[in-house]
């Protein structure tokens, strides 16, 4: 192999890895496909140094080595990219796409989400159904249904300003105990805590904790206890955003 082509299977390798992280694979999940796809584009060894924001690359052929940095800027959990990218690698172990192929495919990836007119009324819906599952009773499913839909109109609508994730949080869940404080102000359910309870449900970061434990449990410390602390810091965002608004509306 010679050097332009390991230099440029090293991008396209780093350039996978890259993706995988921005949008919320796991370190391990990283690592194997990194060194899968090198290895099915011809390069003998990848080795990968992961950190909270950035990685190290390092690829070797005929004991050549290369070493490339790559900072990481998260884009948010989307598991469209990381299935897309794990079929990329198993389509170049297949031998059915060569270096050009992945790197058309790489250059063609964008992240789809779900239309918010789809997304608010089933996140209101869900965290209704969890109302329900707290023994609450149907004006409190209610009031819980139209309390997370408009929390989550809040949280899309910040998030298209580009506003600070924590900042995001706070607003959010503060508008949402806000709504939900219905049930006390007017005596319309027996169980306003159930309602207070699940509205918020919607603003747990349940996917980034499994992958700090994970990231923990396989020996990557570092990346573990970083996207802990992040989650951490949510759930602290969110917390504060539910004080505040109770304070107010004068539940304490």
């Amino acid at each position: 192999m010679y050097a332009d082509s390991q230099n440029d299977i090293t991008r396209l390798v780093v350039r996978c890895a890259q993706l995988l992280l921005a949008y919320g694979a796991e370190s391990d999940l990283v690592e194997e496909i990194s060194q899968r796809l090198g290895k099915a584009l011809g390069l003998a060894s990848i080795e990968l140094s992961i950190s909270s924001n950035a990685l190290v690359l390092t690829s070797l052929v005929h004991g050549r080595c290369i070493t490339t940095t790559r900072r990481i800027r998260a884009h948010g959990i989307n598991m469209m990219v990381i299935c897309e990218l794990q079929r990329i690698c198993i389509l170049a172990e297949k031998g059915i796409y060569g270096a050009n192929d992945v790197r058309r495919r790489l250059a063609h990836i964008k992240p789809k989400s779900y239309p918010a007119v789809a997304v608010v009324p089933m996140i209101g819906l869900s965290c209704a159904s969890f109302c329900h599952l707290f023994d609450g009773d149907t004006f409190a499913c209610l009031i819980t249904f139209f309390a997370s839909a408009i929390g989550m109109m809040v949280r899309l609508f910040l998030a298209s300003r580009h506003f600070n994730l924590l900042v995001n949080f706070s607003i959010t869940a503060f508008v949402i105990t806000a709504v939900a404080q219905i049930g006390y102000v007017w005596p319309i359910t027996a169980t306003p805590q159930a309602t207070m309870a699940a509205s918020v449900l919607m603003l747990v970061p349940g996917f980034p904790l499994i992958n700090a434990i994970s990231d923990m449990v396989k020996g990557h410390m570092n990346v573990g206890i970083s996207r802990w602390g992040h989650a951490s810091l949510l759930t602290l965002a969110s917390v504060i955003g539910i004080t505040i608004a109770m304070q107010m509306g004068g539940i304490f």
